[in-house]
């Protein structure tokens, strides 16, 4: 599982001047819905993720475990960094993606570009987009692109939230080698614990699940779905 939670809370925290960190444990379903295409699929996935304004702009990063029986077989990380423009909704991006599993190492990919960010006026929902140039390490044909998009709607006074994000980039066939368009999206819907009555503000546990949608990604051309139950704690 990619995982790549990109936290478009980050627009509502950005505002406030805040920071935050979390904490996720997914159980994934894809090995069960595709036992013939992903017989291999591990069933867990920690994801801990770090977002952290400044006098500048933020960074941000995540890094993604998936466990088998032997204990951890791969991590992949992503960090970016951004620079605000002023008093612009505009930002620089830059950013880098890569890992390794106990079979291959992901190849390093190196991407720059401009985000684009949008609030509503009660910081209750909003997006990002960000065009990029994305240069792939090691490849014959190393230069493409990448679209982000991403997400956030609290709702219910705060008891759920729904985010997420969604990439489209250029990259190479494994098999032949030819020019290969991915695409994958990651809504999560999260049952906020400490925004209902009785329970302490304090206990920020949220329960939800993620859907991975994507195409030529987890199944060589293919559009497979795999959802996950999962626990979140924030800190």
């Amino acid at each position: 599982m990619r995982q790549l939670y990109r936290i478009a809370l980050v627009l509502f925290l950005t505002t406030l001047g805040a920071q935050a960190q979390n904490i996720q444990l997914h159980y994934d379903f894809g090995r069960q819905l595709y036992s013939k295409d992903q017989p291999d699929r591990p069933k867990l996935t920690t994801t801990v993720e770090l977002f952290r304004p400044d006098s500048w702009g933020n960074t941000f990063f995540f890094v993604d475990m998936n466990y088998q029986r032997e204990g951890i077989t791969s991590a992949y990380w992503e960090i970016s960094r951004e620079f605000s423009l002023g008093k612009l909704p505009l930002a620089l991006h830059i950013e880098y993606d890569g890992g390794l599993s106990n079979q291959f190492s992901y190849k390093n990919a190196y991407l720059a570009g401009l985000t684009y960010a949008w609030n509503q006026a009660d910081y209750q929902a909003g997006f990002t987009f960000t065009p990029m140039y994305k240069y792939l390490a090691r490849q014959d044909r190393p230069h493409s692109f990448q679209l982000t998009s991403t997400w956030y709607l609290h709702m219910a006074g705060g008891k759920l939230s729904f985010l997420g994000f969604a990439d489209l980039w250029g990259d190479r066939h494994l098999v032949t080698g030819k020019n290969n368009i991915i695409f994958i999206t990651e809504p999560q819907l999260w049952v906020n614990l400490n925004k209902f009555e009785g329970i302490n503000p304090k206990f920020n546990l949220s329960i939800g699940t993620e859907w991975e949608i994507s195409s030529n990604f987890a199944v060589l051309d293919k559009t497979v779905v795999n959802p996950t139950l999962a626990i979140k704690w924030t800190f």
